[in-house]
């Protein structure tokens, strides 16, 4: 896991009214997904959760399935965001 984007997350995690993190997300069964995300916490084995704008609800998400992870800003987003 990219040191980078623990870090990214964290930031986002700091400012949470403000900041989201968007990225590709790949989930087990090997398909790719735009999400938008508003982490919560670091959890176990490499995983953070938090609330994804695009199911509406909290999820996990595997660090090392997250792509192109940028953090920004939450007012350019409205629930839910198309995946």
């Amino acid at each position: 896991m990219a040191k980078n984007m623990r870090g990214k997350i964290f930031q986002s995690m700091q400012d949470s009214d403000r900041l989201v993190v968007e990225f590709l997300y790949l989930d087990s069964k090997g398909n790719q997904t735009k999400r938008v995300v508003s982490p919560i916490r670091f959890l176990p084995n490499g995983r953070f959760l938090g609330l994804c704008l695009c199911r509406e609800e909290p999820r996990q998400f595997y660090m090392e399935r997250c792509e192109r992870l940028e953090v920004k800003p939450a007012e350019n987003y409205l629930m839910p965001v198309a995946m």
